[in-house]
């Protein structure tokens, strides 16, 4: 069955789509898993000074602390809910998926960061594989807040502490990016998730990157979507600044820790994050055709550059 999801075709580096501009420094992989691991061309360089900026001001010294307090005031109000939902589940026997979107909303209001939603669907209700672009582990948030899927993580963030007993109580499916043995039965387990009539939420590009550049679709995960019959929902992610360009702090890239991300988003301000919600895509029967089409649904028309209007006259 792997063969079924591993394209026979030489392995992609999953640079950036055609229209956007390459970013310096490539993040390092620590060496290949295999020949079609993901690797990001975003890195420091892509942060700018600005973003990195050292705190200097008192200002920006109390937003800090400020904004620290408020999110561990959130922290431990999910883990008080969580458990509190979670025996309540237990005697209705379903999962609280109700608490997804407030804990959400919460966690990036103490953060600081405001919302913004274009949903251009006809029926938001109705389930599907939900794909998106991926940025930073602040995309999963986001992306609660507009859908109680199931998500697709990386198996080394599912489980870190804390983090790892949260992932089991929101129904985290794990997915190891170092080898190809597992793939297939995590495909198949989204599939069973997508028939029960459940979203999933999966980030095709296989890692992340700054937001000014994008990576390629993979197609294994768009098999789940075809096997169960499902549409697929294209999402694309976007973070601000207060001037409305694209806002590479909260970006999850180069040898960035959660810690790193998080200083930075600590110190911005006016960030916000944006999401265009694109009408659901029929599954057809390519997953890789599929692949493509959401990809291009989600980068958008291209950018004209100077060299197309060389060619153009030539």
């Amino acid at each position: 069955m792997t063969a079924l999801l591993v394209d026979p075709v030489a392995p992609r580096t999953a640079g950036p789509r055609r229209g956007h501009a390459q970013c310096s420094t490539v993040r390092s992989t620590g060496g290949l898993a295999h020949p079609w691991f993901p690797i990001s061309t975003c890195g420091e360089g892509c942060i700018g000074v600005t973003a990195a900026r050292r705190i200097d001001a008192i200002s920006d010294a109390t937003i800090v602390a400020w904004r620290l307090c408020r999110l561990a005031a959130v922290v431990v109000w999910i883990l008080w809910a969580v458990l509190a939902a979670g025996s309540v589940a237990r005697l209705r026997r379903r999962p609280p998926r109700a608490l997804r979107a407030p804990a959400s909303s919460a966690l990036l209001a103490a953060l600081g960061i405001s919302v913004d939603v274009e949903d251009r669907r006809s029926d938001p209700a109705r389930p599907g594989l939900v794909v998106a672009n991926h940025i930073s582990f602040l995309d999963v948030l986001a992306l609660a807040l507009v859908s109680p899927a199931h998500v697709v993580a990386k198996s080394d963030v599912v489980g870190m502490p804390v983090v790892s007993s949260l992932a089991r109580r929101f129904g985290v499916i794990a997915v190891d990016r170092g080898t190809l043995r597992g793939l297939p039965g995590t495909v198949g387990e989204v599939a069973g998730r997508l028939h029960r009539d459940s979203s999933v939420i999966v980030f095709p590009e296989g890692t992340t990157y700054c937001g000014r550049s994008g990576g390629a679709f993979r197609p294994a995960f768009f098999q789940a979507a075809i096997d169960a019959n499902v549409p697929v929902v294209p999402v694309k992610l976007r973070f601000v600044g207060t001037d409305g360009t694209t806002a590479t702090a909260p970006s999850f890239i180069g040898a960035d820790t959660p810690a790193d991300t998080l200083r930075r988003v600590l110190r911005a301000r006016g960030l916000a994050v944006t999401m265009i919600i694109h009408p659901p895509e029929e599954p057809g029967r390519d997953r890789r055709e599929l692949a493509g089409r959401c990809e291009r649904v989600v980068a958008g028309p291209r950018a004209v550059t100077e060299s197309d209007i060389i060619r153009s006259l030539i």
